[in-house]
């Protein structure tokens, strides 16, 4: 959930600018319109990886509401590809960097680094309806997370929480207008499938991490017939509703906490001072977390609080490259070493916006106050990193439109390759073994000793073998296969994931 800053008035103008076309056989004149490709940036801003130069953007009209296509409402969709050198591609494919909402015209990028995919393949970036350079919703850059600490569980503290979430909820679709109610996973995959036809493609292949998953199990599931090869990676339970998705946060977070992140601290107290066991860390971590309650500290990157902790080490979580900053943080706060001056990051709306809206549209929300209030309770009691955060629960308040999603069941849909850590943290592997036990012909490829969130095109060679000879070979493993993961680094040893990557240039590029 990055932001980049901006007006709010522009934000507003930016959620309700949508093209207007004539009514009259409208779907149809879709299908048929050309994309103008042209290069993204011309020269080549520095720090982009080599080949940037390749990158080449464009657009493609969609209409607004799917259920009525020739209302004459329509939004525009921003997309980027990257072609071989040759220019003969085997074959086309989509890619989703999650989210939901997640920004994806940069994706194509990292894949420069990866010559059997990027030679034989035209990888196309997309920023789905709602974020990125597509159509913009917005919450009026109203946002609670963090405002308040969840582990105050006193009615005065409680009541801000909920009626703050409750506001956001209001913010959010008063904000987005009628747009707001047409972001959604079925008229994503409808957007999808509208670009497949523009590009002339009888087949396209995928290639989603995280919320990409789900995106491509709906994808499959509504277009069974012009999905080829399909990877997901990093595996929400796309076969449950998102509810029960972002239940497991909690679980997710503590268990890589507890059993990759501390020992690891502790293993290096000569560099950290934090504790020589786990268990140690842990306590200099609440202990650090209950001195902030009494009095933030400000650093040259911001002010500390409680929750601002948290969300240091729950970031720090996704990749074992991003342990040592986390760690640093920690011991900075806690006293042990000087702090170090970090830049400040910048935020965009639309993300936040499309993140909720997906999550707040597409499947119903059980419970009201009173339920979360006691599932609050109960996951912070079993999970105190983040098990007091409750990510959904707008969804408790949001006047949801008349969705029906489909459900995912794999029949029909050519064999998808699961690619899945065994201690990933924002989607656990309980959910992905259930959702691939509910997708026939899905094959799972877990990876041992692992906890990483994005796996594919970054630095473990035995799952990048497994992808390509997928994506490119067109080979598709008989049966569930498995990879070793990639040892913990040295303290300093710094690396990027894909999914870092990605934003990380998206930041960089002001996109």
């Amino acid at each position: 959930m990055h932001r980049k800053k901006m007006a709010a008035a522009l934000a507003v103008v930016t959620a309700t600018s949508l093209l207007v076309a004539p009514p009259a056989q409208a779907q149809n004149r879709l299908a048929d319109q050309e994309i103008t490709w042209q290069k993204c940036f011309d020269p080549v801003p520095p720090g982009l990886p080599p080949g940037a130069e390749r990158l080449e953007c464009g657009s493609f009209t969609a209409p607004m509401n799917w259920n009525k296509p020739n209302n004459g409402k329509t939004i525009t969709i921003a997309v980027s590809r990257t072609v071989p050198l040759t220019g003969k591609a085997k074959t086309t494919i989509f890619t989703n960097p999650g989210g939901p909402g997640g920004e994806g015209r940069t994706l194509p990028l990292i894949y420069l680094s990866r010559p059997k995919l990027s030679e034989n393949a035209e990888i196309i970036g997309i920023d789905v309806r709602g974020t990125g350079a597509s159509s913009n919703i917005t919450c009026g850059l109203f946002d609670t997370l963090g405002s308040t600490d969840p582990r105050d569980r006193s009615k005065a503290n409680l009541d801000l929480i909920y009626s703050g979430m409750e506001l956001q909820a209001k913010f959010c679709q008063t904000k987005s207008g009628e747009f707001g109610r047409h972001v959604t996973t079925e008229q994503t995959v409808k957007d999808l499938d509208l670009l497949r036809q523009v590009l002339g493609r009888k087949k396209v292949d995928w290639l989603g991490y995280s919320g990409g998953s789900w995106m491509g199990a709906y994808y499959a599931t509504y277009f069974p017939k012009t999905l080829d090869k399909i990877v997901l990676d990093s595996n929400t339970e796309f076969t449950a509703p998102w509810q029960t998705v972002f239940g497991d946060f909690g679980m997710g977070f503590e268990r890589r906490f507890r059993v990759d992140f501390l020992p690891w601290v502790a293993k290096y107290d000569n560099v950290y001072h934090l504790g020589k066991t786990a268990e140690e860390v842990r306590q200099v971590y609440e202990r650090t977390r209950k001195k902030l309650t009494e009095q933030p500290v400000t650093l040259p990157d911001g002010t500390y609080y409680p929750v601002t902790l948290d969300v240091a080490l729950f970031r720090g979580q996704y990749s074992k490259y991003a342990f040592d900053g986390a760690a640093r943080k920690l011991a900075e706060l806690a006293g042990a070493v000087p702090p170090q001056v970090t830049a400040q990051a910048s935020y965009p709306d639309a993300q936040t916006a499309t993140l909720y809206t997906i999550l707040c549209n597409d499947t119903p929300f059980r419970g009201d106050r009173r339920y979360l209030e006691r599932d609050a309770a109960r996951d912070g009691a079993r999970w105190p990193l983040l098990g007091y955060y409750q990510f959904m629960g707008q969804c408790a308040y949001w006047d949801r439109p008349n969705v029906q999603l489909k459900q995912p069941t794999g029949i029909g849909v050519a064999p998808a390759l699961m690619v899945q850590s065994e201690r990933d943290a924002p989607t656990p592997i309980e959910g992905a073994r259930k959702a691939h036990a509910g997708f026939a012909g899905s094959r799972m490829l877990t990876v041992k000793d692992e906890g990483d969130h994005g796996i594919y095109g970054f630095d473990n060679a035995c799952v990048n073998d497994v992808v390509e000879r997928y994506l490119v070979d067109r080979v598709t493993p008989s049966g569930d296969l498995s990879c070793p993961g990639v040892p913990l680094p040295e303290p300093g040893q710094q690396q990027t994931g894909v999914l870092e990557q990605a934003r990380k240039l998206a930041v960089q590029l002001g996109w």
